[in-house]
């Protein structure tokens, strides 16, 4: 599995990805501001430079090839010399470097490789480099940010049980015309519920936000998808219970402000809108701005 962060490093973002639980920072992005070209093969092409990326390999892959190893440190250092990431990896069968094609295109490198790429660069990148990414893990190790994660999770889990709901007990009777409306519209009956306003009424007040491909849910507080999840059981069974909407919607409004109260006793934090990954990471450490703890 791949997942992809970026670091910000004096307004150069640097892509970061994650595979099968390690850290691969793009080589690729930390040098796209230098003035040259083959900035990643005159690395590679030092001695100490060969001898680092074996050390590396030796300590954590069980597979990589030790002869051709020894053969690219035997010429390291030779004018004659010249190392690409793709060599490296096909004859090495290295993991530490990896070259990829397409949307996420470069050279990616694990993070202790790409701090010692830094180090090359300069002294200054590489302290900065380590400290923006110590920043990115700390935020996502938060635990307030874990848990959004979580209950994310699990509010796109309790739409299954809602949408099966709906296929159920309303599709079937709902004129062919209209039947594509219908989820969005049960949908939006949680949103006016939860948050007052539909989908459409959110991206027209947050234009911003909408254009990048966010959505209400995406910058709702913990509390909020606590109760989203709740909200979406309940509509389940009222749906099957075959109450009318305005009466589920007076129950599931009824519902959300009592629950947005109690878990905002709880613990305020937790009734923070996530409008940016870093928002519960401030608010955690008491930084984040008057302005953004809204409900």
């Amino acid at each position: 599995m791949i997942l992809k962060r970026k670091l910000t490093i004096d307004n150069q973002t640097i892509a970061v990805m994650n595979i099968d639980g390690a850290d691969y920072i793009s080589l690729t992005d930390m040098v796209k501001n230098i003035e040259g070209d083959d900035h990643i093969r005159n690395w590679m092409r030092n001695r100490e430079t060969v001898e680092f990326l074996g050390l590396w390999e030796q300590f954590n892959n069980p597979n990589f090839k030790p002869v051709e190893f020894d053969g690219f440190k035997r010429q390291a250092g030779l004018n004659s010399f010249v190392l690409s990431p793709q060599k490296w990896v096909n004859a090495t069968n290295a993991i530490g470097i990896i070259s990829k094609s397409g949307r996420y295109g470069g050279t990616y490198a694990h993070k202790d490789i790409a701090f010692e790429f830094g180090t090359w660069i300069s002294a200054a990148f590489k302290l900065y480099l380590i400290k923006e990414y110590q920043r990115l893990v700390e935020i996502e190790s938060n635990q307030y940010n874990l848990e959004w994660n979580v209950q994310r999770i699990l509010s796109k889990t309790n739409y299954t049980i809602h949408t099966d709901a709906i296929k159920d007990k309303v599709i079937p009777t709902t004129p062919i015309w209209n039947k594509s409306f219908t989820y969005a519209g049960e949908a939006d009956l949680l949103n006016l519920a939860l948050f007052g306003m539909t989908a459409k009424e959110w991206r027209k007040a947050n234009l911003t936000e909408a254009r990048q491909g966010r959505n209400i849910r995406d910058v709702a507080s913990i509390n909020e998808l606590i109760i989203l999840s709740n909200l979406e059981t309940h509509n389940a069974q009222f749906i099957r219970d075959g109450l009318s909407k305005e009466i589920r919607y007076e129950r599931l409004a009824n519902i959300a402000k009592i629950q947005r109260e109690s878990l905002h006793r709880v613990d305020p934090i937790k009734s923070i809108k996530k409008l940016t990954n870093e928002t519960y990471h401030l608010a955690s450490r008491g930084e984040l701005d008057e302005s953004h703890k809204n409900e």
